[in-house]
């Protein structure tokens, strides 16, 4: 497995020579992966287990992955060194990843995988696992996509007609109301394939609210096995607020864009596939965020790697290129190598808008309005929680609306917390929990509770 890259040349040698059986892996590949994994890394240490860190190599930019690595300070003990298309992708990371468990196992060792949310890693790297007999701790386990009923609240279904306006203030109700959102959407995609993946070869399910656990019971998951704990998100984000409030650590970024510093202003993030890749939602999407712009609204705008290829694709590179030199309330910027400057200049927006998972939550934890630019939404919780408000990317003219709507809104402002305190420590403590009555794969004949101790000589 030469492609894999080792901090230490004697990698498996020097695993294979500790006492302790077990050994913790923590997976990481993106960004959310670093930011919600890394406290879980530290917590390991902290309680004196054997922990390494893998990287699948996905994210290898310094703006993606590099900068974050050095700002958790933290470097991984090995690399798969992942490239290519998803499916080369998803091969390589079960190949080589299976290639270090395999190596560990053939040591006498029990790999824990710790796996994260919805994330091609999660559903791969779980997979390598169960191949060699041993089952996943899941962190952010059970997130699924709920769809609101848009017919029941009016809106035509089929033929794009509306039966009633799309008032805000309606529509927010009608969301915070649980008996108004159905199940069975397979977006984001392909999100939900892996989280759904994930689940069937894990051992420990880290669901971060009751929802999460209320979906993955009535899949026929273990009920003993299933942990509501948090998100481990709470962690970072409140690490990174506390760092922002020290003269020595605080973010350098409203040095960079003393614009944003003030607030009042719409920090759009679009890279979700069916976004990207549809022209109509993309369209939908690019035109709100140009009406807003052309009105005086302050706009920050990521341009992640998805939504480069957008532009180019519907050829509106040149266009957006140009709304920036024109328009100075209006920043296009490319992604942001750190998360404390990620956190301070969200902590200080109006409102958020967004197709990402992981800031739907981050905004809960800020106490930001969010407006979620899909159909539906897999932190549904935070807009039944009224937090959040999903705007369907059909008309930039309704998405401005539900933007405007949210901006800097009070009610929004003070929906409760969804995400716990302390997220990390209590994840551990599920896990410890398991291992004291056994590992963390478990037949049936333990399930049942049929398994018989040895007997002694």
């Amino acid at each position: 497995m030469s492609a894999i890259t080792f901090l230490r040349p004697d990698f498996f040698e020097a695993i294979g020579a500790l006492s302790h059986k077990n050994i913790h892996i923590i997976l990481i590949a993106t960004k959310p992966d670093i930011i919600k994994q890394i406290p879980l890394y530290r917590e390991l240490q902290s309680r004196g287990h054997t922990v390494l860190l893998g990287h699948t190599g996905q994210h290898y930019d310094e703006n993606l992955s590099g900068g974050m690595l050095k700002e958790f300070g933290v470097e991984p003990d090995f690399n798969l060194n992942v490239r290519g298309n998803m499916c080369e992708v998803v091969s390589q990371i079960i190949e080589r990843f299976g290639f270090v468990i395999g190596e560990l196992k053939a040591k006498g060792k029990i790999v824990i995988p710790y796996v994260h949310g919805d994330t091609t890693t999660a559903m791969a790297a779980s997979n390598a696992g169960y191949c060699h007999g041993f089952a996943s701790v899941h962190v952010e386990a059970g997130i699924r996509t709920l769809t609101p009923e848009y017919e029941d609240f009016g809106l035509g279904m089929g033929d794009g007609n509306s039966k009633r306006k799309f008032d805000p203030v309606a529509w927010r109700e009608f969301l915070m109301q649980r008996k108004n959102w159905q199940r069975g959407s397979q977006e984001p995609y392909p999100e939900q394939f892996c989280t759904r993946c994930s689940e069937a070869a894990t051992g420990v399910h880290l669901a971060p609210v009751e929802l999460d656990r209320e979906f993955m019971l009535s899949e026929g998951f273990a009920d003993d096995r299933i942990f509501v704990v948090g998100n481990s998100v709470v962690d970072a984000t409140e690490e990174a607020l506390e760092k922002s409030k020290n003269q020595t650590t605080k973010s350098k970024i409203f040095e960079k864009y003393p614009e944003l510093e003030k607030g009042d202003f719409v920090r759009f993030c679009i890279h979700r596939r069916e976004n990207c890749l549809s022209e109509s939602r993309f369209r939908a999407i690019y035109g709100a965020m140009k009406l807003l712009i052309e009105e005086g609204r302050n706009v920050l705008f990521i341009n992640m790697i998805q939504t480069t290829l957008a532009f180019e694709r519907f050829g509106l590179k040149s266009e957006v290129e140009l709304l920036a030199k024109k328009h100075k309330n209006f920043i296009l910027s490319p992604v942001w190598s750190e998360y404390g400057d990620v956190i301070a200049a969200m902590s200080r927006s109006a409102v958020c808008a967004t197709d990402s998972g992981s800031m739907q939550e981050e905004m809960n934890v800020l106490s930001v309005p969010c407006v979620t630019l899909r159909f539906g939404s897999d932190r549904s919780e935070s807009a039944i929680n009224g937090g959040n408000i999903i705007a369907p990317p059909i008309d930039s003219k309704i998405i401005k609306h539900m933007i405007e709507f949210a901006w800097n809104n009070q009610d929004m402002r003070k929906a409760p917390k969804l995400y716990g305190k302390n997220v990390s420590a209590k994840c551990i403590d599920a896990v410890e929990q398991v291992l004291k009555t056994g590992n963390i794969f478990r037949s049936d004949e333990e399930r049942l509770g049929f398994a018989q101790k040895p007997k002694k000589k």
